[in-house]
């Protein structure tokens, strides 16, 4: 069987993500934000203090790359980073106040974005593919 762009699950996926992103990007601009620190900020925005490790686990990046994004963000007065009591190697990242600001626009520009990009599906269809992707992911995480 030939490999077809058309019928692989993994260039699709990746085509749609990749469109998300700039369609999430274009919409949070705006706010001074970028993809990978409104990723970041649903996490703080869920659960203020967490390390840098925590949000490596929770959101599948690499060690470098959140590094890159947690400096980012606290020069743009996102976040403050202090030591952890228990463990003084450990740094806890919190949100500034700006940050806990830009949570209503960003989630209602991303929001908009899932909108605009799932408008031809029906509700039914929208859980069903959420659904789907979801073990999709628990799929390929359990490969690993």
């Amino acid at each position: 069987m030939e490999f077809s762009r058309e019928t692989s699950a993994g260039f699709l996926a990746n085509h749609m993500a990749r469109l998300f992103e700039r369609g999430l990007a274009r919409r949070i601009a705006p706010l001074g934000l970028a993809p990978a620190q409104f990723m970041t900020l649903l996490e703080l925005w869920r659960e203020d203090g967490l390390t840098q490790r925590d949000l490596v686990a929770r959101l599948d990046v690499e060690q470098a790359t959140m590094a890159n994004t947690l400096s980012r963000m606290e020069r743009d007065g996102l976040i403050l980073r202090r030591p952890d009591e228990q463990d003084r190697r450990a740094r806890r990242i919190y949100l500034t106040d700006r940050a806990r600001q830009l949570q209503a626009p960003a989630t209602q520009a991303a929001a908009a974005q899932n909108g605009q990009a799932l408008a031809d599906l029906t509700p039914e269809e929208t859980a069903l593919f959420n659904d789907l992707m979801r073990r999709v992911i628990a799929q390929m995480q359990q490969a690993e």
